[in-house]
């Protein structure tokens, strides 16, 4: 990763400040960052921290570990963590010739957002990677020692942070910066588990007289599983689920595949299914979609009416048998998803839910993914418990994986005191703390740092985890300049800590 000329070659990026902050997110756009395969940016900013005389080390789970030694007369500070992961949710739009595994993501710049239409953009966390590697390369910067945490794997599972080992951080403070609303600090995150959910099928010939129809349902706004969980956007699953049961209760429709959502912690915008029925029943189905169309799209009101089912001539060779048919779409329809929970200790935070992100299903075997999340481990584990008992009634394997703790939050934090403070004198006004419903790392970092002291901030991203993804331009500036007023505030003498 050597250094980058001044300007900005892009467009989208040109006369944006702080320079060095879109300097570095202007090359993260550049190299692809998928879940499991952030080894090539790692390696790059490996040899990039070197070239600049930093102490670099990779531990066992493949975390980037960069150490700053501290500004001058700031030798005696106390060591500070600053974190963020370094992959991205990969999600396009329908027909969108983007491969994120080689592609550049392609962002524009509109109304003081930076915008990609049609891919997700990566600013979460991409914008925390960048804060984080503008303060390395900052010779200007007052601050005490300080350590950069570059988890990897966060999106698909939190394998970084899970693979932290005990005795690698020396700091006692930590900063995460992977938090999506300007103004606010976080105290607290929620923490969750998958369960997985599998069976083998029995496939059959397609019956004599039919045709095979293709339906797309797509359309919806998608989003973080987490954060936009509580805004009932469509779940194109769920909802394709229910056209297919209201078709089979009028015909002898068939199921020949189910396939819908990419990503376990993202809404599921698209799901699409292969159905085969009598050739005397073809002229009613577009009629039927239609109206489906309209039901869903006034049950969306404001929310997701931007739905649209679709049907077009397909080619099966083979249907899933009866059985196995009837088993799935009930137990998919009957599955949570959605808020399950409000939290009674914090007002307007969502306490325990359940994402169905991703089903696929064939002839031969299928399987599904939800995605649970609570405040409280007991009710992740309660509510993953119902899907697994749910699915035992038909014989169906599920499993539980993944846990990763909440983190607990402390109203008493010397640190959140300090950010605060620092909040209110470069800006005049009074920051907002929350306890988040997404997954941070930071429980999962507390598990083998009991003693760290942590807070979470960061400018504001809208549209995480789905096409559209933005990030507001003057919030990142801000957040730099929050970031740089709390390190010299937290080694400044007799600061608080």
């Amino acid at each position: 990763m050597n250094d980058m000329p001044p300007a900005i070659a892009e467009p989208a990026f040109s006369n944006l400040e702080p320079v060095a902050v879109w300097t570095h997110f202007a090359r993260l756009c550049r190299i692809p960052r998928q879940s499991k395969a952030e080894g090539p940016l790692r390696d790059e900013i490996r040899q990039w921290a070197l070239a600049k005389g930093l102490v670099v080390r990779v531990d066992g789970a493949g975390n980037l570990l960069i150490c700053k030694p501290p500004s001058v007369g700031r030798e005696d500070a106390p060591v500070l963590v600053v974190q963020a992961h370094l992959d991205m949710v990969c999600q396009k739009n329908p027909g969108v010739a983007h491969d994120f595994s080689r592609d550049p993501i392609r962002p524009l710049r509109r109304d003081g957002w930076l915008v990609a239409e049609d891919t997700t953009l990566g600013a979460d966390n991409g914008i925390g990677v960048a804060l984080i590697l503008a303060v390395l390369e900052d010779a200007s910067l007052v601050h005490g020692p300080i350590e950069a945490l570059l988890t990897v794997d966060e999106e698909a599972g939190m394998g970084g942070a899970r693979g932290l080992e005990a005795g690698v951080l020396k700091g006692r403070l930590l900063l995460n910066l992977d938090t999506e609303q300007w103004g606010e600090f976080f105290m607290g995150c929620a923490g969750g588990l998958d369960v997985n959910v599998r069976r083998e099928g029995t496939a059959e010939p397609l019956p004599p007289g039919f045709e095979a129809w293709r339906i797309d349902l797509g359309g919806l706004r998608g989003g973080h599983s987490g954060v936009d969980i509580h805004e009932e956007r469509g779940n194109a699953i769920k909802l394709l689920v229910r056209v297919l049961r209201d078709l089979e209760r009028r015909w002898p429709l068939r199921l020949a595949d189910l396939h819908g959502g990419t990503a376990r912690n993202a809404l599921p915008r698209e799901a699409s299914a292969t159905v085969v029925l009598p050739s005397r029943q073809v002229e009613t189905l577009a009629a039927s979609l239609a109206s489906w169309q309209s039901l869903l799209r006034l049950e969306l009101l404001g929310v997701d009416e931007g739905l649209n089912i679709v049907c077009a001539p397909a080619s099966v060779g083979r249907v899933m048998s009866a059985q196995d048919q009837a088993l799935w779409l009930a137990s998919l329809h009957a599955a949570p998803h959605g808020v399950r929970r409000w939290s009674r200790r914090v007002a307007g935070v969502v306490e325990t839910s359940s994402n169905l992100g991703v089903v696929a299903l064939d002839p031969a075997n299928g399987s599904c993914n939800f995605m649970v999340r609570s405040l409280i481990d007991s009710g992740s584990s309660a509510l993953a418990d119902e899907i697994v008992s749910l699915f035992a009634l038909s014989g169906t394997p599920a499993e539980t994986a993944g846990h990763y703790p909440g983190w607990a939050p402390n109203p008493a934090s010397p640190l959140l005191a300090l950010c605060r403070s620092v909040f209110r004198q470069e800006f005049g006004d009074e920051s907002r703390v929350q306890i988040i419903h997404a997954g941070l790392e930071c429980g999962l970092i507390a598990a083998s740092y009991p003693d760290l002291d942590m807070v979470s901030f960061g400018p504001t991203i809208c549209g995480a985890h789905a096409p559209g993804e933005r990030v507001e331009i003057a919030s990142v500036g801000h957040a730099w300049q929050l970031l740089t007023a709390i390190l010299a505030a937290v080694s400044s003498p007799g600061a608080a800590r």
